[in-house]
């Protein structure tokens, strides 16, 4: 039978909530099962409601369930705001002074026997051990996951988290689970991930050296990631005072000729679109990542949107070519960001990359572990056959629009540049043919752009109904469009990762065709829709979107599209 089993686990902040679903994950790759998993928590460091859901399959899986085959409630608020999610042959855990079972809810001393064990901390491992072992894992596997998480740490900490996984066994030990399951041997499966870490892996891979950031989630992980890593490569990560100076430290960097990144959100986005369009007029590469969360101004500061991306592709004032990538899994996420870094370098642009909450600190297993390209090839101009000083022009008017790049301080070439209009050779220029030629030149670059844009990916895309939608959701429609299918609908679905430049004739092809198309998205006017209208002129049959700071489920696709079809 096949296994499919959701886990949802609630408490406070700070009673160790996504711990307990790390542990989860680890031991069901370990035991050759896949996971996906999404975390969902307030904007507080103590208190506040946070959960941790976790999908459990023998078949890869890449979108949350919205029911819930167990709930473990850590406090009294979870029981009460996720009881009714929780499937009639599902099961409760509770925590609780007293112990028994009265009908699903099933009462548990969770944090006395975390004391039982040595540590009040060790109740996010009773917790773990009590679910696993509902769910038939052996105890030995879970074992195995704690002395491998505790490595490095003292005996002392790693005989506690194992007394306390088996206390959390033996509290259940008599409780029958309807979706426990056997746990045959099976080869692990491939990388346990966070979008968040792709992204990073994705920049390391890109060849990038230098990386500033000012904290704002959800982007801080990505950074936080690479600075975890920065004594094993040769990158510099710097935190700086705010998003301005993030940018524009990313843009020094890039014109000293090192491949640079940040990461933000939309609100610190709106800083650094100043330096978004010096960027653009001095023809610097550099990347920016923009998780985007809702808003405006602080809005929902942990929860998950897409509602940046007409902005993105217009932000800083008058025309300025760049890129926007919208990834909508790890391993899309880690190719593009590594591609973003050689394209911007290549146009002598800025390329924006658009995920979001729920992709950055969503926990995935991935079938492949990634492959960083073998050679790096750079776009750096070689100035050494210049004899005089005067022959290097910085930007050259050509017909691709790209102009050789030289670096400053590194040959002959003497490099100017200036966020002032300009001339050729970088002096500052109010000419109207510099200033027609310049604009001309920089949007010259748009044709090679576009040529290096990838068509969406397509599933059932000759269906009579397709969705379509972008970024994070990719699973999540591919789902709903597996439920659409089983239920008697010809359905399909055709999802974008590269959105600037549009692939218009591509989209026009993949979508004309369709007897309904339904776009898919997270923001309230549907955006992605108006640009596809705009670029194409096609007009979607109906929009789904949800903008509440929650993901997608497929079921909710699912049914919303079955009525848009009614």
């Amino acid at each position: 039978m096949a296994i499919d089993v959701t886990i949802k686990i609630g408490g406070e902040a700070g009673q160790g909530i996504q711990t307990v679903g790390q542990l989860l994950a680890l031991t069901c790759q370990q035991a050759g099962l896949y996971v996906m998993g999404i975390n969902d928590f307030e904007s507080r460091i103590r208190g506040g409601h946070n959960f941790f859901k976790i999908r459990i399959s023998d078949k890869l899986v890449c979108a949350p369930h919205h029911r819930v085959n167990l709930l473990v409630a850590m406090d009294r608020n979870t029981l009460q705001l996720h009881r009714d999610q929780v499937l009639p042959e599902g099961l409760i855990i509770t925590n609780d002074e007293q112990t028994g079972r009265s009908g699903s809810t099933l009462f548990m001393p969770i944090f006395e026997l975390a004391k039982k064990a040595g540590s009040l901390i060790t109740a996010n491992t009773v917790a773990a051990g009590s679910t696993l072992a509902l769910l038939g894992a052996p105890f030995e596997l879970f074992e195995e996951v704690l002395n491998k998480q505790f490595k490095g740490k003292s005996n002392k900490i790693t005989e506690q988290n194992i007394a306390a996984a088996n206390l959390g066994y033996e509290a259940v030990s008599e409780v029958d689970f309807s979706y426990s399951f056997d746990w045959a041997a099976a080869d692990k499966k491939g990388m346990l991930i966070e979008g968040s870490q792709a992204l990073a892996l994705g920049a390391l891979a890109g060849d990038c050296r230098f990386a500033s950031f000012y904290p704002m989630s959800p982007a801080t992980s990505i950074m936080l990631h690479l600075v975890s890593w920065q004594d094993r490569f040769p990158l510099v990560v710097e935190q700086a005072e705010d998003e301005i100076a993030a940018v524009n430290m990313i843009i020094g960097a890039s014109f000293a000729g090192v491949r640079s990144i940040t990461a933000t959100s939309g609100g610190g986005f709106c800083l650094m679109t100043e330096g978004l369009g010096l960027a653009g007029i001095t023809e610097t590469p550099i990347v920016i990542i923009n998780a985007q969360r809702p808003g405006p101004a602080t809005g929902l500061a942990t929860r998950t949107a897409q509602g940046d991306l007409q902005f993105v592709i217009r932000a800083a004032q008058d025309d300025s070519p760049r890129f926007v990538f919208a990834p909508g899994s790890p391993e899309e996420a880690f190719e593009t960001t590594a591609r973003a870094l050689s394209l911007a370098e290549k146009y002598q642009c800025p390329a924006i990359i658009l995920v979001d909450q729920f992709f950055n600190d969503s926990l995935y297993i991935i079938k492949d572990r990634f492959s960083a390209p073998k050679s790096i090839e750079r776009s750096i101009a070689d100035d050494s056959s210049i004899k005089e000083d005067e022959e290097y022009r910085r930007y050259a008017f050509t017909e691709s629009g790209i102009s050789p790049m030289a670096l400053p301080c590194r040959g002959r070439a003497i490099v100017m540049s200036s966020g002032n209009e300009h001339s050729e050779d970088g002096h500052l220029s109010e000419s109207t043919d510099d200033r027609n030629n310049m604009v001309d030149k920089r949007a010259r670059k748009q044709a090679g752009m576009l040529s290096e844009m990838r068509a969406p990916k397509a599933y059932h895309h000759e269906a009579d109904t397709l969705l379509a939608g972008w970024g994070s959701t990719s699973g999540i429609i591919q789902e709903a469009v597996d439920l659409l299918r089983a239920d008697g609908v010809d359905a399909g679905c055709v999802h974008f990762c590269d959105l600037w430049p549009f692939p218009s004739k591509t989209a026009h092809q993949m979508l004309s065709k369709a007897v309904n198309l339904f776009v898919v998205e997270q923001n309230s006017t549907g955006q992605f829709a108006q640009l596809l209208r705009q670029e194409t002129g096609l007009t979607s049959s109906g929009k789904i979107l949800k903008y509440d700071g929650r993901p997608f489920y497929p079921s909710e696709v699912f049914s919303r599209a079955k009525n848009l079809l009614e």
